[in-house]
């Protein structure tokens, strides 16, 4: 059977063309129709076209960023050398490289975590911790399902946006501050099994935050 190279996709193409040329602006500007705008006119795109690849807005800007940092963490990692190292070591390193792939655009990491943190959007950011916390595990070969699937996705995810937080105020050289709370976090919950338990203590209202995650892997 003949298999032909997938065509290109204009529009996936475009929407980071624009991404990329609205980072720059973000800093100043937020995550903002504006900021897509002098994106647009940077790379010689109609804004109305450009408003076009966003429909959603600021949210969806954030959310292909935040796509396109775990597809570098995904690379990064699968280069490594795994092989011998424990699971917290490998899932701090994951962890690392995914805020590494965002130390140029610290400061439009810092605009989407305030965007995200509005009421609002909180369930967007949510989703997008879940997401990452989903393509860490994947990558390092995971294969648990059902409610091991849901719950080392979402203590990952938490573990995960608080390190975020911290490095966005580190000021230490080379973030050492940051790397040695990543590691005080992943000790705190691991190992992941002790951490599911008292999830699972807490009945009902944990099985329905997980239910809620569940379109992430299923779809709805």
């Amino acid at each position: 059977m003949t298999h032909f190279p997938e065509e290109p996709d204009p529009r996936a193409e475009m929407r980071l063309q624009l991404l990329h040329a609205a980072l720059p602006h973000v800093p100043f500007d937020g995550w903002s129709q504006k900021a897509l705008d002098r994106a647009a006119d940077d790379i010689g795109v109609d804004r109305d076209v450009a408003r076009l690849m966003f429909p959603e807005g600021a949210v969806e800007m954030i959310a292909l960023f935040s796509a396109r940092a775990d597809e570098a963490m995904t690379a990064a990692l699968l280069a490594r050398p795994l092989a011998g190292m424990k699971v917290r070591e490998r899932v701090a390193l994951a962890v690392r490289l995914r805020i590494e792939a965002n130390v140029e655009h610290r400061e439009a990491a810092r605009r989407a975590v305030a965007h995200l943190a509005l009421p609002q959007y909180a369930p967007h950011g949510m989703r997008l911790a879940f997401d990452t916390a989903d393509a860490i595990w994947r990558t390092l070969g995971d294969a648990s399902t059902d409610y091991n699937y849901y719950t080392k996705r979402l203590i990952l995810a938490g573990v995960f946006s608080a390190t975020v937080v911290y490095w966005l105020d580190d000021d230490s050289d080379r973030f050492a501050d940051t790397w040695g709370f990543l590691e005080r976090r992943i000790g705190d919950v691991m190992t992941f099994e002790k951490t599911k338990a008292k999830i699972g203590k807490l009945g009902e209202k944990a099985t329905e935050v997980v239910r809620w995650f569940g379109h992430r892997r299923y779809g709805s």
